[in-house]
């Protein structure tokens, strides 16, 4: 029941476990949290892994279930443990989107669709201040600079020698069109996602406007798989003060069927890059006549 995964994913499975539990109970979770005397809402949290679980919770549950098999117990409580230890993402204090980060991390592959910026994972420095900042115009800077560095901290899965991050991301012209930061800064955004459209597990498909309307209007979304069987896939949609996660079966079916559409109206990977290289020298001969045009004093 364990392996070497982070402690998002362990939550996950624990609370997995410990609803196959209460329903072979035959209980509800209000009639569980109306036993234990604690909210239904902290019974539903701690099932879907959104909140920490420790040992004395597994412990009471497991009593309320009235598990009888010490072993299954004795790892259960061995989850609980291992579940509230930090990911790396706590030691850059407060992340709003730790639980993302948590699932990302444990990933064994992504499937992307973003239609106004480019992939995060895919973004140089000076890009990923120049959205963050746009994003969060009233943020002080010290925050800002904390996200881009959790940023660049989380695209070493991408290059991670032993176990690289499988990373499939269909990008809208928009997001590569829209000058973030200014277009020098867009031109060199546009030709890394070019050279690293290049390494083997990544794989970058431009949806130009010429296509039409598509699944994808409306609007990013994210799936994410694991290696282990155990763990399903998870479909992630980002909101303004709160995101989205959805894992049932029926629902990521529904956006795997979505993103096969758009990989299939999207340019292929050569022609892509292509067009992104395109894109790249329009945004450097516009930075080019904007230095020229500069009043040189």
């Amino acid at each position: 029941m364990t392996s070497n995964v982070g402690p998002t994913v362990r939550r996950r499975r624990l609370g997995q476990e410990l609803r196959r539990l209460r329903q072979e109970k035959g209980m509800t979770a209000e009639e569980v949290a109306e036993e234990l005397m604690v909210s239904q809402s902290k019974i539903s949290r701690l099932e879907n892994g959104r909140r920490s679980i420790s040992q004395r919770d597994v412990r009471d549950l497991c009593r309320t279930y009235k598990v009888e098999d010490k072993a299954l117990v004795d790892s259960l409580m061995q989850m609980a443990k291992e579940s509230r230890q930090q990911g790396w993402w706590n030691a850059f204090g407060d992340v709003p989107y730790s639980v993302y980060i948590g699932f990302e991390t444990d990933a064994a592959s992504l499937r992307v669709y973003e239609p106004q910026v480019l992939p995060g994972l895919l973004q140089t420095p000076e890009y990923a201040e120049a959205v963050i900042s746009g994003a969060l115009p009233e943020a002080p800077q010290d925050q800002i600079a904390q996200r881009v560095q959790v940023r660049l901290r989380r695209q070493e899965r991408i290059t991670d020698p032993l176990a690289p991050l499988r990373l499939w991301a269909v990008v809208d012209e928009a997001a590569m069109r829209r000058v973030v930061g200014n277009s020098k800064i867009m031109s060199d955004q546009l030709d890394y996602l070019v050279r690293m459209s290049h390494e083997p597990h990544v794989t970058v498909q431009a949806l130009p406007f010429d296509m039409g309307s598509h699944p994808g209007m409306s609007g990013q979304f994210t799936i994410l798989e694991f290696s282990d069987e155990s763990d399903t896939s998870v479909v992630y949609l980002e909101g303004v003060t709160s995101d989205l996660y959805l894992e049932k079966l029926s629902d990521v079916q529904s956006y795997s069927m979505m993103y096969e559409h758009l990989r299939a109206q999207a340019l292929n990977a050569d022609q892509s890059r292509q067009f992104i290289t395109e894109m790249a020298q329009e945004h450097a001969r516009r930075h080019q006549e904007e230095s020229e045009a500069a009043p040189s004093g």
